[in-house]
């Protein structure tokens, strides 16, 4: 297992490198200047977002992802809970949970600008927290729904409270089906965020990549979108260290379970 693992890593970073060099070779062959040479697009990005820009457009970016990502998540354990627990709850939340889920973020940014009379932080956060709702909230119905009926009845049986059953039986059934809803929220939210920076903000890693495009500086333009691929990177992985963390349990339970 831990040769597999090291072969696993060694070629997790091997892969992206000999991408990377394939990227450089091609482009100072090529001179185009829209695809301009790897070291040019590195040189723009500590130049842009290690030190000039970090702190007016990284931080801010941030900041609305991670406040955007917990009130999402939040609000989607809140809801999926009773909404899974009901059956009359999820007929009648299921038509539109459906219907909002499916609809396309772009179609809902001109609205929501419209109600919350703003393109500022509370606009952005709204917006992000919307889109996020949903993967935590299907999984956390999910999760609920997948608990074996006899634990509620035997629950139910010894006169549990209600919010007792659903604090340590219920959350903890479904927070390994919440924690994956939650990870593909986060992944979400960098693209929600660059979508809504992009098209209603005075800052940000969105609105840079706006700028560099219509001014056309093809070197910012891709440091912007290295860093949008490192944000999500980065976050992911942080995510799966918390996460570890906070399965362990589950992990272990699994494992002492025979199959």
């Amino acid at each position: 297992m831990t040769r597999r693992r090291a072969v696993g890593l060694a070629l997790e970073i091997l892969v992206p490198i000999l991408i990377l060099l394939a990227w450089q070779l091609y482009t100072v062959h090529a001179h185009s200047f829209k695809f301009p040479r790897l070291s040019t697009i590195l040189v723009d990005f500590r130049h842009e977002y290690l030190f000039a820009k970090f702190r007016s457009d990284v931080v801010p970016s941030l900041q609305r992802i991670f406040a955007g990502f917990a009130i999402g998540a939040l609000a989607g354990v809140a809801l999926g809970i009773p909404i899974g627990m009901s059956q009359f709850l999820r007929r009648l939340a299921t038509p539109h949970v459906e219907y909002w889920r499916a609809m396309p973020p772009p179609a809902l940014l001109p609205i929501s600008i419209i109600l919350l009379h703003s393109i500022g932080d509370r606009q952005k956060i709204a917006f992000i927290a919307f889109f996020c709702l949903f993967p935590v909230l299907l999984n956390t119905i999910d999760g609920v729904r997948a608990i074996y009926p006899a634990l509620l009845d035997t629950a139910r049986s010894f006169r549990i409270p209600r919010y007792q059953r659903v604090w340590r039986l219920v959350l903890p059934s479904a927070f390994p089906q919440i924690v994956a809803g939650m990870r593909n929220s986060l992944a979400l939210a960098v693209i929600v965020l660059v979508l809504a920076e992009y098209w209603s903000s005075a800052n940000g890693v969105g609105y840079e990549l706006l700028i560099s495009k219509n001014t056309f500086q093809f070197g910012p333009m891709w440091a912007t979108i290295v860093l949008i691929g490192l944000l999500g990177y980065v976050l992911n992985a942080l995510f799966l260290l918390v996460e570890r963390r906070a399965l362990a349990w589950h992990r272990g339970w699994r494992a002492a379970t025979p199959q």
